[in-house]
C-alpha cells in the first residue's frame, strides 16, 4: 500500500467550512464505504500471499548464495547454480517486489515521489546489478540481501495495513448498525421489507432486542433504548409515545410502533457516517506539515543515497560495498512512518469521537481546541437541564405532611402544560406518589389554579395572590434568586410552598472544575434576568456571566472576549446561536440530538452534557499530542538511522545491511501505527 493510499485526500475546506456532502450520502455511497474496506482486505491478503511465496523462495536463495555458503563453511555448489539463483531471485523481485514497482510508477506519474520510489529504486539497483554479475560483470551479486529485503518490506506493509484497517473499524461499526430489513405495518398486518424500501411516513414494528431501522417518532408502546454507539450515552434511555427514536439504536424489552421520519441519506446515522468520512478526508494543518516533510525526506534520501555511493567509491571501496550502503540509505529513510503519522491519528480520532457522541466537522478546529482559553456557554440546556424542576418543597409548621402537600398540589397541576405544573408532576412521579382526581377545577386569572380534592379546597398560587389576600409569606420561602416559588393553600390556609428552578445539571460543576484545571475561563450568556444569571454563576463559580442577552448579541460577547486575546469556544444550540458559533474560534453545537445539520458549528455534541465538552477538549489535546509524538518519532528515527545506513560506524566495525535497515524501517512504521491506536484509551480517560 503506498503512502498515498492512506492519505490521498484532495478535498480541502475552509477554516470554517462544512462538508458539502453532508446531506448527499445515499445507499450507494454507504455500500461504497463497505466496498472500500473489502478492497483494503483484498490488498492485505495480497501482501500476505506475496510475503509467504517470497519467504519460501528465499530459503533456496540463501542456501545458494556464495557469501552464505562461505559463512556456513559448506560447498554445495553445482554447475549452473548461479543461473538458478538468478531465476529464483527474479521471481522474488518481480512477484514480491511488484507492489513497490507499481507504486513507483504511480508516484512518478503523479509527480510525487515518495516511499515507493525509494523502495523500488533500492530493490531494482540491487537486482539489476546482481543480474549483471551473473551474466559477465565482474563483482559479487547480492541476491540474498535483495530477497530478505523484499520479505521484510512485504511483512512490514502487511502488519501496517492491518493497523490502518483497525483505524477505520470504528466507522465500519457505525455503518453496520442498521438492520437489513424492517417490519412495516400494512392494514394491521406486519410485512417484512428491505431497508431501502422503507418510506417516510410508514409505521413500523420494532420488536424487543431489535435494531431500530430508521429515525422516527413512537406512535405506540414504551421501551428503553440503547443509544450508546450513537450518542455515547451509556445508560439505556426510556422512550414513550411522541418521543424520537434514532435509527441504529437497540430496542430494549418493549415492543414499539414507530412512525418513520427519516430514512436513507436523511437519517441521523448516515449524516454521522458522512460527516466522519468528510472529516477523515479533510487535511488539517498538521497533516499538510507531515506530507511536506515526507516529500522532502524522499528528495533528501535520494540525494544522500547517490551521495553515499559516490562517497564510498571515492574512499576506494569496491562497488558492491558502496552499492549496499546506498540501498540501505534508501530503504531506511523511506518516509512511511512520517506519511502515516497523521492520517492514522485522524482516522482513529474522528471515528472514536463519533462513537462517543462527538461529531467533528472541521478537523483544524478540533485540533486547535487545545488552544481554548475561554468558553462561553449558553445557559439553558447545557449548564442547566433546560426545564423546570422542583428544587425544594416545605410545609408551614403544624400543617400537612410534605409529601401530602405535594400530592394535593399535583392533583391541580396534572393536566396543565405549564412548565411549573410539569415540574411539580415530574417530582411527584419520581417519588412514586399516586395523584388524586380534582373536581370543580378553575384558573385564578394570572395568579394560579384552584379545585376541590378529596373534599378539600386546594389552591396553588403565586406570591402575588398571597399579597392580595394579605397572607404572610413564610420565612425561607425565597432564598435563591434563580427559583420560582408557588404556594399551596388548603381550605384557605397556607399549607406550604414549592420552589422550582431550571435545575443545574449534576455534571456541570465537575465539568467546570475540569476546565479550570486546564486553565480555561468559563463564561455564561443567558436570556434570563440578572438575578437568575448571577445565582447560576455563583453556584458554579463561573468567571463571569452575561444576562438578558438576545441571540444576536452573543456575537458581540465572543468578539469582546477575542479582543482581550482569548481563544474562544462558543457552545450553543446550533440554530439561534449560529452567528456566534461562526464567530468563535471553535464553534460547538450542543443538544442538537438527531439534528446533525448544525451548519455553522465545527463540532457537534449529540448530548447536552457539559462533561462532553470537557472530554472534547481533553481528547483534542490527546489527539494533538499523538500527532506530535508520531511526527517526532518518525523524524527522530530517520535522523538516527540514516547516518548508520551511510556507514558512520564503519571505522568501529559496524555496517548496517539493507535487510537490517528494512527491519528498522518496518518497526518504525508499526510503532507509529500502534501509538495512534492508543488514542482509544485517551478517549476513555477524557470521558472519565
Amino acid at each position: 500500500m503506498d503512502n498515498r493510499d492512506s492519505n490521498h485526500h484532495s478535498h480541502q475546506r475552509s477554516q470554517k467550512g462544512h462538508p458539502d456532502g453532508a446531506q448527499k450520502m445515499d445507499h450507494d455511497q454507504h455500500n461504497s464505504h463497505k466496498g472500500g474496506h473489502d478492497h483494503h482486505r483484498m490488498m492485505i491478503a495480497d501482501f500476505k500471499k506475496r510475503f509467504w511465496v517470497s519467504l519460501i523462495l528465499t530459503v533456496p536463495i540463501l542456501l545458494l548464495a556464495p557469501m552464505i555458503r562461505q559463512w556456513l563453511g559448506v560447498e554445495w555448489g553445482f554447475p549452473g547454480d548461479g543461473y538458478l539463483l538468478f531465476v529464483l531471485s527474479s521471481i522474488v523481485y518481480f512477484y514480491g517486489g511488484w507492489p513497490f514497482i507499481k507504486g513507483f510508477f504511480d508516484e512518478i506519474k503523479s509527480k510525487s515521489p515518495g516511499m515507493m520510489t525509494l523502495i523500488a529504486m533500492a530493490i531494482s539497483v540491487a537486482y539489476f546489478y546482481s543480474a549483471a554479475t551473473t551474466f559477465g560483470l565482474t563483482g559479487e551479486g547480492f541476491y540474498w540481501e535483495l530477497a530478505t529485503l523484499i520479505d521484510i518490506m512485504l511483512l512490514g506493509h502487511w502488519i501496517e495495513m492491518k493497523s490502518v484497517l483497525g483505524a477505520s473499524r470504528a466507522l465500519e461499526l457505525l455503518v453496520s448498525m442498521m438492520p437489513a430489513e424492517a417490519h412495516r405495518i400494512e392494514n394491521e398486518k406486519v410485512v417484512d421489507i428491505r431497508l431501502e424500501d422503507l418510506q417516510s411516513g410508514d409505521v413500523i414494528l420494532i420488536k424487543p432486542g431489535e435494531k431500530v431501522p430508521a429515525d422516527g417518532i413512537i406512535a405506540e408502546g414504551e421501551s428503553y433504548l440503547n443509544e450508546a454507539m450513537l450518542t455515547g450515552e451509556s445508560k439505556p434511555v426510556k422512550k414513550g409515545i411522541d418521543q424520537k427514536v434514532i435509527g441504529g439504536s437497540i430496542n430494549g424489552n418493549g415492543s414499539l410502533k414507530v412512525k418513520v421520519e427519516h430514512t436513507g441519506k436523511d437519517s441521523y446515522l448516515n449524516k454521522v457516517i458522512t460527516m466522519v468520512q468528510e472529516a477523515q478526508k479533510t487535511k488539517s494543518k498538521m497533516q499538510n506539515l507531515s506530507d511536506r516533510a515526507a516529500k522532502w525526506l524522499t528528495y533528501i534520501a535520494l540525494t544522500i543515497g547517490f551521495g553515499t555511493l559516490v562517497l564510498w567509491l571515492a574512499l576506494g571501496h569496491d562497488f558492491v560495498f558502496a552499492l549496499e550502503r546506498m540501498v540501505s540509505v534508501m530503504v531506511i529513510s523511506c518516509p512511511h512512518a512520517l506519511g502515516l503519522a497523521i492520517p492514522l491519528v485522524v482516522a482513529i480520532s474522528t471515528a472514536v469521537s463519533a462513537q462517543n457522541g462527538l461529531l467533528i466537522r472541521n478537523r483544524t478546529a478540533f485540533e486547535e481546541s487545545r488552544k481554548i482559553t475561554a468558553l462561553l456557554f449558553d445557559k439553558t440546556g447545557t449548564l442547566t437541564i433546560g426545564k423546570f424542576g422542583v428544587t425544594r418543597y416545605e410545609t408551614v409548621s403544624g400543617g400537612l405532611d410534605k409529601k401530602e402537600m405535594l400530592r394535593l398540589a399535583g392533583a391541580l397541576e396534572q393536566s396543565s402544560e405549564h412548565p411549573i405544573a410539569v415540574g411539580i408532576v415530574q417530582k411527584i412521579k419520581e417519588l412514586g406518589i399516586e395523584i388524586p382526581k380534582p373536581e370543580h377545577f378553575q384558573a385564578i386569572t394570572g395568579k394560579g389554579v384552584q379545585a376541590t380534592v378529596e373534599g378539600k379546597d386546594v389552591k396553588v398560587v403565586s406570591p402575588g395572590y398571597l399579597e392580595d389576600e394579605k397572607i404572610d409569606i413564610p420565612e425561607g420561602a425565597f432564598n435563591n434568586e434563580a427559583e420560582t416559588v408557588v404556594f399551596v393553600l388548603e381550605d384557605k390556609k397556607l399549607a406550604g410552598f414549592i420552589a422550582l428552578a431550571d435545575e443545574i445539571r449534576p455534571e456541570s460543576a465537575e465539568a467546570i472544575k475540569t476546565f479550570k484545571d486546564n486553565g480555561i475561563k468559563v463564561y455564561m450568556a443567558t436570556g434570563d434576568n440578572k438575578a437568575v444569571g448571577k445565582a447560576v454563576s455563583d453556584e458554579l463559580s463561573l468567571d463571569g456571566f452575561y444576562a438578558e442577552v438576545l441571540p444576536h448579541q452573543k456575537v458581540e460577547i465572543v468578539k469582546e472576549l477575542q479582543s482581550k486575546g482569548e481563544y474562544v469556544a462558543m457552545t450553543g444550540d446550533g440554530v439561534n446561536d449560529a452567528p456566534a458559533l461562526a464567530q468563535a474560534d471553535v464553534g460547538i453545537a450542543v443538544g442538537s440530538g438527531t439534528d446533525v445539520a448544525a451548519e455553522t458549528a465545527d463540532i457537534i455534541l449529540v448530548n447536552s452534557n457539559p462533561k462532553d465538552i470537557a472530554g472534547l477538549i481533553l481528547f483534542g489535546k490527546a489527539t494533538y499530542r499523538k500527532m506530535i509524538q508520531n511526527i517526532a518519532w518518525a523524524t527522530g528515527y530517520n535522523a538516527f538511522a540514516i547516518p548508520l545506513a551511510i556507514g558512520v560506524l564503519y571505522p568501529f566495525g559496524f555496517v548496517m545491511s539493507p535487510a537490517l535497515g528494512a527491519v528498522l524501517m518496518s518497526l518504525s512504521t508499526v510503532i507509529v501505527a500502534v501509538n495512534a491506536q492508543l488514542l482509544r484509551k485517551s478517549m476513555n480517560r477524557a470521558q472519565d
